[in-house]
């Protein structure tokens, strides 16, 4: 990286925010996980243990939930009305079927807020549209905050984003 290339403001350009559906990523997964002690970047994921994997199963207070194309249609829509609203540049979106993807520049706002924003909202909107009548909330708690300091950094989330997803998912509705 050329030393002109980095944003030496202190606030990062965009973030990358990810947060998944309930239950759908526990601890002892496959394909890894994460946990309090094992989430610094560019730290390995913990490795896969079938044993904690179904005790974490055996203790969900719900069934996790996957997103129908209702649902990832009105997550999508929350979202983009929370940075309209907000006057955030929304660069990228993917909403899958057990998590939600974006690429956000909010200026000098801290990135748990951004996270905390979109859950709620897209809460709300499933609640609108009728398609989410639990108290309890869609969402895994916590989420993923990238943050992203250079335009080459926004410009390769992007890429992930919209080509590093897997195939598109089919809108069925």
């Amino acid at each position: 990286m050329k030393d002109e290339d980095w944003n030496e403001t202190g606030i990062p350009l965009a973030y990358l925010i990810t947060f998944r559906c309930y239950g759908t990523w526990l601890h002892g997964d496959e394909r890894g996980s994460i946990d309090e002690f094992n989430n610094k970047h560019d730290t390995p994921f913990l490795p896969p243990n079938e044993k904690w994997h179904d005790f974490n199963k055996e203790i969900l207070k719900y069934p996790p939930v996957k997103l129908t194309p209702e649902m990832r249609s009105a997550v999508e829509t929350a979202l983009r009305e929370t940075c309209e609203i907000r006057g955030w540049q929304l660069f990228a979106i993917n909403v899958r079927t057990n998590h939600a993807h974006s690429v956000v520049a909010v200026g000098n706002i801290c990135s748990k807020k951004v996270l905390s924003a979109f859950k709620a909202n897209a809460t709300r909107k499933l609640r609108e549209r009728q398609i989410w009548q639990f108290e309890h909330s869609p969402w895994a708690d916590k989420g993923s905050r990238r943050f992203l300091w250079t335009e080459k950094s926004i410009e390769t989330a992007i890429d992930y984003l919209i080509n590093g997803q897997g195939k598109p998912l089919p809108d069925f509705s």
